[in-house]
């Protein structure tokens, strides 16, 4: 019996030159043990360069099979090995074999390729990055625990979708790190090891247990081996348990009502609209449905939706222009840069964030790629347009006494037309019976060059919040 040692777990390289020269000098499949090298444990087992060369013999496989075993070879299966080399062994006199889809060996190593295509489709959906730091010395973590050993083959997917940012994904088999231009492995880390919680993933359980509504919980959505990676894995059960509740009461009251159901289109429709209204998970349902919105094709290269966020009954409503590339990765708005410069400029004019609706008037993120950043792009009418209803049905959603708009964009969508800031801003507004104010982007206070008219600037965007904040006050007053 020849026993094989491979360098590590997902050594492909080392098994082809091995299964070559194994194979060349006829060593049949049922005389070969394959194992992995863990530590020097191992270092007197014999090898395959043990065997002599064999130049004048040939032997070729089909790219197909190739492309399976790189795959298959990424599987937890302790077999893999011995089933790869079955399957070359078999395929020198039966060219044909993978065809043979009702072949055991062969059925078998495509469902291994299944499953390791699958995984890496799972953790491309579901990984998150924690923001370790702050602004430029931010870094991003995300810990994952796939089924089967893919991190080093997914991990360029994260490369280009997040180039501009330094990340790194720890795993317990092994964890992949970028710098800006290139990838780097490491070895696999304990999760204990993995940096504690932060205010990125805080916002991810805010987000998640207080907008999300359990009864459109897809509790089979993702297999239950893969909460343990996201950060609302503390609260998924008690979802799925108000979600059964939810579910059984809806059931109960339905059967309640039915008698007095209103036959008329007209009064359903007005009974519906009440409802909308009168619910907490409005904006929970808004948020959902969003989340698969084709109405413009800047969806297509975008992260996700990023819908807006705050208490049902806000009396203040902030309209941004879009998120940003910190925001389209975390799924929240304003929580980059520039969501930092509001919170400040919120807390200096008396007003509580956390009592605010905030939302942009186009909800994915428009840029352009520049070698490995994504620059942030400025949407057009045609997108502010296709995106608008949304803002439309927040609106009705929320009731604001006051809705400010920060920027053209912001504007433009808030009031349907082009209006420009610096000749509007400073005074309120009335607009189909909700009062507006316009102001400019935090953004475009953090462009300044000069830092002289980048305080003037801040000192002004501070002023027409406060009259934001003095007319809710003049409303609670009235009230």
């Amino acid at each position: 019996m020849r026993i094989i040692v491979l360098d590590n777990d997902t050594d492909f390289e080392g098994w082809r030159k091995a299964s070559r020269r194994l194979a060349l000098n006829d060593v049949k499949p049922s005389e070969i043990a394959w194992t992995v090298r863990r530590d020097d444990e191992l270092s007197s087992a014999s090898c395959a360069n043990e065997l002599p060369d064999t130049p004048q013999a040939q032997f070729n496989v089909s790219a197909k099979f190739v492309e399976l075993a790189k795959a298959a070879i990424l599987h937890r299966s302790d077999a893999r090995f011995a089933l790869l080399y079955r399957l070359l062994w078999r395929l020198r006199s039966h060219h044909d074999l993978l065809s043979a889809t009702d072949d055991p060996d062969v059925a078998e190593v495509h469902a291994m390729a299944r499953a390791v295509y699958c995984d890496i489709d799972r953790m491309h959906a579901h990984l998150r990055f924690r923001e370790i730091g702050r602004e430029r010395t931010a870094h991003y973590v995300a810990w994952f625990e796939p089924e089967h050993r893919i991190v080093e083959l997914a991990a360029p997917f994260f490369a280009g979708r997040f180039a501009d940012m330094p990340w790194s994904i720890l795993s317990p088999d092994v964890c992949a790190h970028w710098d800006g231009h290139a990838i780097s492995i490491t070895p696999g880390v304990a999760k204990s090891e993995v940096p504690s919680e932060d205010r990125l993933e805080e916002a991810w359980r805010r987000h998640d247990n207080g907008f999300s509504n359990p009864a459109r919980l897809k509790v089979m959505e993702m297999p239950q081996a893969y909460w343990r990676n996201l950060p609302e894995d503390s609260i998924i059960k008690p979802l799925i348990e108000d979600a059964m509740r939810m579910t059984s009461g809806a059931f109960i009251a339905r059967k309640a009502i039915e008698p007095q159901r209103q036959d008329h289109p007209m009064a359903r429709k007005q009974v519906q609209d009440k409802q909308a209204h009168d619910t907490h998970d409005a904006i929970a349902a808004l948020r959902a449905e969003a989340a698969d919105c084709r109405a413009c094709p800047l969806w297509k290269d975008a992260t996700q939706t990023v819908f807006g966020e705050g208490p049902q009954g806000a009396t203040l409503m902030l309209v941004g222009e879009q998120p940003g590339d910190k925001e389209d990765l975390a799924g929240h708005p304003f929580v980059g840069p520039a969501g930092q410069m509001l919170d400040r400029a919120l807390e200096e004019a008396g007003i509580d964030r956390a009592r605010v609706y905030i939302t942009n008037a186009v909800k994915h993120f428009k840029f352009v790629p520049r070698g490995k950043i994504r620059l942030h792009q400025k949407p057009g009418t045609a997108e502010i347009r296709a995106c608008r209803p949304w803002y439309v049905r927040e609106l009705a959603a929320i009731r604001p006494q006051l809705v400010v708009a920060l920027g053209a964009t912001a504007a433009q969508s808030v009031l349907g037309k082009i209006t420009p800031v610096n000749k509007n801003r400073g005074h309120l507004i009335d607009h189909d019976g909700t009062k507006v104010l316009i102001t400019v982007h935090p953004s475009y206070l953090l462009r300044l060059p000069d830092e002289k008219a980048k305080a003037l600037e801040y000192q002004r965007f501070i002023d027409d919040l406060k009259i934001a904040a003095d007319q809710l006050r003049d409303s609670a007053h009235a009230a």
